[in-house]
């Protein structure tokens, strides 16, 4: 039986063609391969408090293992030196500058659009107008396209006629975090701080997330 290929269709003049995964911006291998495949690929980077971020993580995959030991057991390679655990996966994504530093390698700073998850959250609207403006679209996303949910505590998208439900996030996003103790979540932000202020240096922008 001959493999089954899930190729994407042509891009046609006039079109651009996007991909997302989350993997691409913390896989070493990454950079090096989409630089071979296009050197004028336009990069978007969504990133949110690396503290939120990690919790958010944790909260998932507990949903999915409902065994998971607590958050502080495996963010923490040492509770009585409150030494973090940088080898697992969700405190290591959050290493942003890290990450950036592999990929500028290949591309130049220009190339990337930093997006705010936050701001994503407050101003969705403004957000889309800076991926609209970096990709060389019209301004077409505009606040109409969307209201917020307050049950989900996300915004979702409309289309302006209103002539179809809204789109909003899956059931998998807005779960409600579990309980983390307060000074687990000050150590992790102390650990934080140094590569967030590095990653706001990078970029050339505060994201205020200290």
């Amino acid at each position: 039986m001959a493999p089954e290929w899930n190729l994407m269709p042509r891009t046609l003049e006039g079109q651009i063609t996007m991909e997302k995964t989350p993997s691409y911006f913390i896989t070493k291998e990454a950079p090096r391969r989409v630089f071979s495949m296009s050197r004028h690929t336009r990069l978007i980077v969504v990133v949110r408090d690396p503290v939120t971020r990690a919790v958010s993580d944790y909260t998932q995959t507990l949903s999915k293992s409902p065994g998971l030991p607590s958050f502080q057991n495996l963010a923490f390679r040492n509770s009585t030196t409150g030494l973090i655990d940088t080898s697992w996966s969700a405190v290591r994504i959050g290493i942003y500058a890290k990450h950036l530093e592999n990929w500028l390698r290949y591309f130049p700073l220009s190339r990337f659009l930093f997006v705010s998850g936050e701001r994503l959250v407050t101003d969705p609207a403004g957000e889309m107008g800076r991926v609209q403006d970096f990709l060389g679209l019209k301004r077409v996303v505009t606040d109409k396209h969307f209201y917020f949910n307050q049950t989900k505590g996300f915004p979702c998208l409309k289309k302006p006629e209103g002539s179809s439900r809204p789109r909003c996030l899956g059931k998998s996003k807005g779960r409600p975090h579990p309980q983390i103790p307060s000074e687990v979540l000050l150590r992790l932000r102390d650990f934080y701080r140094p590569f967030n202020l590095k990653f706001y240096q990078m970029t050339g922008h505060n994201f205020g997330w200290d």
